[in-house]
């Protein structure tokens, strides 16, 4: 029988689902040798993490990664391609998770929310409510958004409609169609905006893109979200300017390292908000992503190209390995 590996659990509904044509197993912790011992067995290997350099030596069986999410920098999308191994992924599926995580954690980093519940359980009153007029309301205010995919056109919308604020944007492709949007340089999206959204997905190109200079610009009373990937931030130089004060404050849901470290001098910072990269996870969205890894999943099993295709520039080289593995 077919197997299917992965990573972490996805919706138990389509998983039973996909018990019906292939054993689905869990992949135990990494290194152990039920570890290794699963990775053997596995034809595709569903992923929701960052995968060992490797992995691939490890899954003579492997037909392809299917990611269960939309970055794929946690796969080796390159070496894969080389040997044939299908990469998919689910797109635009937790857009509006994403999107709602990034709104939730602005207004609470504006109205210093997770400031004051902290306080409050310690037995404050007066001098919180005291810091309750340095709270600002989002009407009005800039949005600027680095990155015009599904993810930052939806923190577009309910930013516009729903709180009434301006709208920039920067993306390497240009854009048409967009009437209420500014697009604008990189330089000048930091330079106008009150706030800065980090939605764009790690490559050689955004790798180290803002720095020092472009969280400068952004000053002491601007906010930073990263929703992205931790790399493309230059984090050294964020931590150093949260804690002088030249930037105003910081909401991170991504990190260079991750899990973040317990050392981590971010975690001491007031003018910081953390959550464990879970912007893109909700009841609503894992049932969405699931659906759609299953469903490739299976269109691999019988033989089918995956309708979410990644590397399809090498689908003659993934065909000549599936056929050399024979039928599932």
């Amino acid at each position: 029988m077919a197997c299917i590996v992965i990573t972490d659990p996805i919706d138990p509904v389509v998983r039973r689902r996909l018990e019906v044509y292939a054993d689905v197993l869990d992949l135990p912790e990494e290194g152990s040798f039920t570890s290794a011992h699963v990775l053997e067995r596995a034809d595709i290997l569903v992923v929701r993490r960052l995968l060992s350099p490797d992995i691939i030596d490890a899954t003579p069986r492997l037909r392809a990664f299917v990611r269960h999410g939309v970055g794929v920098d946690f796969i080796p999308v390159g070496e894969a391609s080389r040997q044939g191994i299908a990469v998919t992924n689910a797109p635009g599926v937790n857009a509006n998770s994403v999107a709602e995580h990034t709104i939730g954690m602005i207004i609470a980093l504006r109205r210093h929310i997770a400031l004051m519940d902290r306080g409050l359980r310690s037995g404050h009153w007066a001098s919180l409510r005291q810091k309750a007029v340095f709270g600002r309301e989002l009407g009005g205010q800039t949005l600027g958004l680095l990155g015009f995919g599904s993810v930052g056109r939806r923190i577009a919308a309910i930013a516009r409609l729903g709180f009434g604020m301006r709208i920039l944007a920067h993306r390497q492709s240009a854009e048409t169609g967009e009437t209420e949007i500014t697009f604008c340089s990189l330089e000048q999206l930091f330079e106008d905006s009150d706030i800065v959204v980090v939605a764009c997905p790690l490559n050689d190109h955004t790798q180290g893109m803002v720095g020092r200079d472009m969280l400068g610009r952004l000053g002491p009373e601007g906010l930073l979200v990263n929703i992205g990937r931790g790399a493309i931030l230059d984090e050294g130089a964020m931590l150093d300017m949260l804690a002088n004060g030249q930037l105003g404050a910081a909401a991170l849901d991504v990190f260079t390292e991750e899990p973040l470290p317990t050392a981590s001098a971010l975690r001491q910072l007031d003018n910081v908000l953390l959550t464990p990269h879970v912007a893109g996870i909700s009841v609503n969205s894992n049932l969405g992503m699931s659906t759609l890894a299953a469903a490739d999943s299976l269109r691999i099993l019988r033989g089918y190209r995956p309708r979410y295709l990644i590397n399809d520039q090498a689908w003659h080289v993934i065909e000549k390995r599936w056929a050399r593995l024979g039928r599932c």
